[in-house]
């Protein structure tokens, strides 16, 4: 055979030419005349012998690679994973192995006290699992959902910054936002009775709003009346849910804005102002009118008391209004005493008074 590599050498496969025991130089062991290479002076074998290795041709130069797939042949190595001794497979170990620990993970299961887990064998609710440590049989046969039946969600409606327009009982319109705050009663009613039970909430939500504004008027709603509408609607929602099975507890309903649509909110203030103005009227006109009774039941009293004393005595009693009146009119004016035979001399003293108390006026010389 030539010792150069021709045509059909360079078209085999590189695993037919190691099962022949010949390299892609040409024969590694029929020639052992060229010089050590076995390729008659082309390029060196780098398959062939290592150095310090045995020189020549035979089955003591075949090369490393052929070696180890010989070993993965010969039945000492096989698919990558070395026997166990004896000669056995360490393929059943390594299946008991997973079993065991897929069983472990899938079985034993810890509820927190805020949690309830719900059970389901073979897709069918089973069990509701309180707080602590159960245990199950392995998936796919049992299958636990935990839920958090202690977290309040909320419901904003509507979502972002969208009207949401409902009719008032005097016929008008109202842009309302509120939210809806829930949490879980019965985790199994929750999972399986109810398709989408957000979903539901919310449109029961939006119905029994509608349904509680339409009983007031759009003063009422925009204004004292929210904490009632509040009310009627948390309580209308959880019949509703009751009815169907929802297994939710409502928690609360918040009204976050009341407001005429926004196309006439101007024109709606500026009623509004003006009805706060008439409003501010009316309330000083009746804190007037209270003032004016208050001071005629007062007159009034201090008469009939007058006149139960004047029943008692009525010439003292008149002398004593007579000698009142005169005291009220007579200090009021300038008064002028008349000395007459017997009367001590009156010194006006107020009037003294009176008159030094008035500034005093000057004029320039020669004027």
């Amino acid at each position: 055979m030539d010792k150069n590599i021709d045509g059909g050498a360079r078209r085999k496969s590189i695993l037919g030419a190691i099962l022949n025991m010949a390299g892609p130089w040409g024969n590694n062991g029929d020639n052992g005349n060229d010089g050590g290479n076995g390729n008659g002076g082309g390029p060196r074998n780098p398959w062939g012998n290592p150095p310090g290795g045995s020189p020549g041709g035979g089955r003591k130069g075949a090369s490393s690679l052929e070696e180890l797939f010989k070993r993965g042949t010969g039945g000492g190595f096989r698919g990558g994973i070395p026997k166990r001794p004896g000669g056995r497979s360490w393929w059943p170990l390594v299946a008991i192995a997973f079993i065991i620990l897929w069983v472990l993970l899938t079985s034993i299961h810890r509820v927190s006290p805020q949690e309830r887990g719900v059970v389901t064998f073979l897709g069918s609710y089973s069990r509701t699992l309180q707080p602590g440590l159960h245990f199950s049989l392995p998936t796919p046969l049992e299958q636990v959902t935990k839920l958090d039946v202690e977290d309040i969600r909320t419901i904003d409606i509507p979502e972002g910054e969208s009207e949401k327009l409902i009719l008032t009982g005097d016929q008008n319109i109202v842009d309302l936002a509120y939210s809806v705050r829930w949490n879980i009663k019965a985790p199994e009613l929750f999972l399986f009775q109810i398709a989408q039970p957000e979903e539901t909430i919310k449109e029961v939500a939006e119905a029994a709003m509608r349904a509680a504004v339409a009983n007031f008027t759009l003063d009422d709603t925009i204004g004292s009346e929210r904490s009632e509408i509040e009310q009627q609607v948390e309580q209308n929602m959880q019949q509703l849910l009751d009815g169907y099975g929802a297994g939710v507890v409502i928690r609360g309903i918040a009204i976050k804005k009341a407001d005429p649509p926004a196309a006439v909110n101007d024109a709606f203030k500026e009623v509004s102002a003006a009805q706060q103005t008439a409003q501010t009227y009316l309330n000083e006109a009746r804190a007037y009118a209270q003032q004016l009774t208050a001071q005629a039941q007062g007159e009034s009293a201090a008469f009939d008391k007058v006149y139960e004393e004047y029943r008692l005595a009525p010439k003292v009693t008149r002398q004593r209004m007579y000698y009142e009146t005169m005291e009220r009119v007579l200090s009021k004016v300038d008064k002028t005493v008349i000395e007459a035979r017997g009367v001590t001399p009156y010194l006006a003293l107020p009037e003294l008074k009176k008159r030094a108390q008035q500034p005093v006026i000057t004029t320039p010389e020669g004027k």
